[in-house]
């Protein structure tokens, strides 16, 4: 059994603790929380499993690495702290663990990574051994294995496009929704996710690493945003109030430009409320999924919807993240210490998943 700790209880944490009791080869091992209100809780009850798992969450991030665990799913939030989620990633890696984790953008593919991210993981590989794989739904198995596996029903191929269409009012993440991407804030604020080469910097590396695996050639990488303002007042469950004539939905592109021709596509479209922008393009539900299509012949289409937590379609969307990054840990265990990508990781059937459910 593969000892695992679960670093970050909060919307992939859940999931995560989840996906490592339920894996056949994964022990968990320990959980790393930085709110002091819940250290010394089960990690059961921080779960949602509702029942002990007999491991109890700590602050203490230098006991638990220096346990030893073999792995570590780093699931704390790297959106607007990506300085300390690489120095936490980097102390894991050098106390030799394999870690798996959603939370850095810039590594999704480290080929094109910064040299300021990708150098220091190197080093702690080399110094300790251990291994990094980054990966998530959008950036993740959305916009790369989804597509380049469809890929392989095409006789011809005329372009790729990877679409998340989601209600963010589902998402429960205020400070990100509201701030980050900027819902119900003036269309005169400036949202830091959709500032001009923020889109690139986080999808960029997916568009690389498809034509990568394609074999073609990226002439230039451009984007396209639109934002909508809300028509009425509009209440969410989670987050509150979001007020008439703040923004209400946003839609941005990210291109892969081949010989001329927009060939690679990732498409965002992102409401606070389905009422917003009804012109662009929808989910099959109205909550969320992730599509995409390929032109070509033949033209197919798949959309993805998942659920969690009630039928949740974040929550959904967090656990199948979860998902990929956990089935990889094994593999890892296995491999050289490296740092990997979604290329380089094999997307597995569920080897004695089958039957299995939450007790």
């Amino acid at each position: 059994m593969i000892s695992t700790v679960v670093w970050g209880t909060g919307n992939v944490g859940r999931a995560a603790i989840r996906a490592v009791e339920a894996h056949p080869a994964l022990a968990l091992s320990g959980v790393l929380v930085h709110d002091p209100k819940k250290v010394g809780r089960d990690a059961g009850e921080l779960s949602g499993l509702d029942r002990v798992l007999g491991i109890a969450a700590s602050d203490d991030i230098a006991a638990t690495l220096a346990a030893g665990p073999r792995a570590v799913v780093y699931a704390a939030s790297g959106d607007i702290r990506p300085d300390e989620a690489l120095a936490d990633i980097v102390l894991a890696i050098r106390a030799g663990a394999i870690v798996v984790s959603p939370a850095l953008y810039a590594l999704y593919d480290p080929r094109s990574a910064p040299a300021e991210v990708r150098d220091p993981v190197l080093a702690a590989i080399a110094d300790g051994g251990g291994s990094l794989f980054v990966s998530g739904v959008d950036p993740g198995w959305g916009n790369d294995v989804l597509p380049l596996l469809m890929s392989g029903l095409g006789g011809t191929i005329e372009s790729i496009r990877c679409q998340e269409i989601f209600d963010y009012s589902t998402y429960d993440q205020p400070d990100s929704v509201r701030y980050l991407v900027g819902m119900g804030q003036p269309l005169d604020y400036q949202p830091p996710m959709l500032a001009a080469g923020v889109p690139t910097m986080v999808w960029g590396g997916q568009i690389r690493l498809m034509a990568r695996a394609l074999g073609v050639r990226i002439d230039e990488i451009r984007e396209t945003c639109d934002r909508r303002r809300l028509d009425n007042t509009v209440a969410t469950a989670s987050m509150g109030e979001f007020v008439e004539g703040t923004q209400g939905a946003v839609r941005f592109e990210v291109h892969g430009v081949v010989d001329g021709e927009s060939l690679l596509v990732i498409e965002h479209v992102t409401r606070i409320h389905p009422s917003c922008a009804p012109d662009w393009p929808t989910p099959p539900n109205g909550d969320g999924a992730h599509r995409v299509i390929i032109e070509g012949s033949p033209r197919v289409e798949v959309t993805v919807e998942a659920t969690d937590e009630g039928g949740n379609r974040a929550a959904g969307g967090n656990a199948t993240a979860v998902g990929r990054l956990v089935s990889a840990i094994d593999w890892l265990a296995a491999a050289e210490p490296g740092l990997y990508d979604a290329v380089d990781v094999p997307l597995r059937p569920a080897f004695g998943k089958l039957g299995r459910r939450p007790r």
